[in-house]
């Protein structure tokens, strides 16, 4: 079996792998029964990270084209056919293989340091006054502890998320917002309504590996689109939008994650250019929003929810067990949307939208981004500082937010860096879990809340004579 993988090519490794394997099937070259070389062999053999020859055999799983037995390897199960491609929904192996950098989070040892978490420790959360709110909830609205909410939401909190657009210049009546689950929830949403599969969207590489799963859970194509300090590269999108035809565009606007990056106004203008030159819509996700201290330029003011599609959230900020993110878009997309969440998940949690609704109206919610905020970026300091004297080298200087993205000079697979961690007690992500084909990355998204402790300084210098 003679499979050669050229970093060089502009195909991603992964499927230059699941072409070749897939061609030598339908060829029988591979006949079934045939064994595959072990992903340690093969990416070996090619001088490559084992990551993409694991998200290959995945793939090639997921398809039903080879199977993994257990200590003895990867097998042929049957021939490639047209039935075996784009026929299906989704596939419950492409949910496995996408889930387990998340799953990774919530079964990683107590003890282990998540220096790449995405959340914001439960210390520096609101707890008092959430359990104030709780109670007065459970006081003035008993039937919220056992009702649906109405399917776009409690009016109450879609009021005070329209007054809170209001500030960044985003003129939207509540009648256009819709109240979801979660920010997660909100892209889901989107993307089961706007998108089939086969299609393809455009995502920023690197960006929110959680979208991603996402989406190619539901069969969707990705293409990234280079983000730098002041947002995506419109010069390479301009480039892409020659040889693709996306559908949708998914771009986080301030303290992007990962590299807590934002987009200056004249990028967000060209943005919104291309998107009317070549008809697709934006998807802005911005759930770090609350974070910054002094607004800057929304793609959705700019647009005012023309070809924009708006999402924010509160998890990231107040509370993880009260999870709501909200949509604003246009009256006729809310609409379609209202209906997608009715019959997926009937209507939302009354009492979270009841519990955040009140701490909203009191203030309790302002008060504590006032806190959180100086919280958030005196750590982020410490957490550049702290690279930087180390050795590391950070991708873009932070505007704020929670995350660093930096490398350690002269590795580039970082997954030598996460294996490295282990010893420490430290839970961290490959950087390639941050890139839309799974390619190679050098870099590692850091969590600055969490990089105080021992452990990290440690981890830190030892890292950079691994080079």
């Amino acid at each position: 079996m003679k499979i050669k993988l050229d970093p060089m090519k502009p195909a991603p490794l992964k499927e230059q792998l699941v072409h070749q394997v897939e061609d030598m099937i339908r060829s029988r070259q591979l006949p079934v029964g045939a064994r595959l070389p072990s992903i340690r062999q093969l990416s070996a053999a090619n001088r490559v990270s084992r990551f993409p020859v694991m998200e290959a055999y995945d793939d090639l799983v997921s398809r039903g084209l080879i199977e993994p037995r257990h200590g003895s390897g990867f097998y042929v199960t049957h021939s490639a056919s047209a039935q075996d491609h784009g026929q299906r929904g989704a596939d419950p192996g492409v949910a496995r293989a996408e889930s387990g950098q998340i799953l990774r989070q919530f079964n990683a040892p107590a003890s282990a340091s998540p220096l790449s978490s995405g959340f914001i420790p439960a210390a520096w959360r609101d707890v008092e006054n959430i359990a104030q709110c709780v109670r007065q909830v459970s006081r003035t609205d008993v039937a919220s502890l056992v009702d649906y909410a109405a399917p776009q939401g409690d009016m109450v909190l879609r009021e005070q998320i329209a007054r809170r657009l209001a500030c960044l210049a985003i003129d939207v009546p509540s009648q256009q917002i819709l109240i979801t689950h979660s920010a997660s929830h909100a892209l889901d949403l989107v993307t089961r309504m706007m998108l089939r599969p086969g299609d393809t969207v455009f995502v920023e590489d690197p960006g929110y590996f959680n979208l991603f799963g996402l989406l190619r859970l539901q069969g969707i194509q990705l293409v990234g689109v280079p983000r730098r300090q002041s947002g995506p590269d419109v010069d390479a999108m301009q480039a892409l939008l020659a040889v693709h035809r996306p559908k949708l565009f998914f771009v986080n606007t301030v303290f992007q994650n990962p590299t807590a990056t934002n987009i200056a106004p004249q990028v967000a203008f060209r943005i919104l250019q291309l998107a009317h030159q070549h008809d697709f819509s934006v998807v802005e996700d911005d759930v770090y929003a609350d974070l910054q201290p002094v607004p800057t330029q929304r793609l959705a003011a700019l647009d005012q929810l023309d070809r924009v599609i708006y999402i924010g959230g509160f998890s990231k900020t107040l509370s993880s067990s009260l999870r709501l993110g909200y949509i604003a878009a246009h009256t006729d997309l809310v609409r379609d949307l209202v209906d997608v969440k009715t019959l997926t998940s009937m209507g939302g949690t009354r009492f979270s939208e009841s519990v955040v609704a009140t701490l909203l109206e009191r203030g309790v919610y302002r008060r504590h981004m006032e806190k959180l905020r100086h919280r958030v970026n005196d750590a982020l300091m410490r957490a550049v500082e702290q690279l930087r004297r180390s050795g590391w080298e950070i991708y873009e200087e932070p505007c704020g937010g929670m995350f660093v993205f930096a490398r350690v000079p002269h590795i580039d697979d970082s997954t030598r860096l996460v294996e490295h961690a282990t010893g420490f007690g430290i839970s961290i992500a490959p950087g390639t879990h941050y890139r839309p084909d799974k390619q190679m990355s050098p870099w590692l998204r850091f969590n600055a809340a969490y990089m105080s402790d021992g452990q990290a300084q440690a981890f830190l210098e030892s890292a950079v004579a691994l080079a």
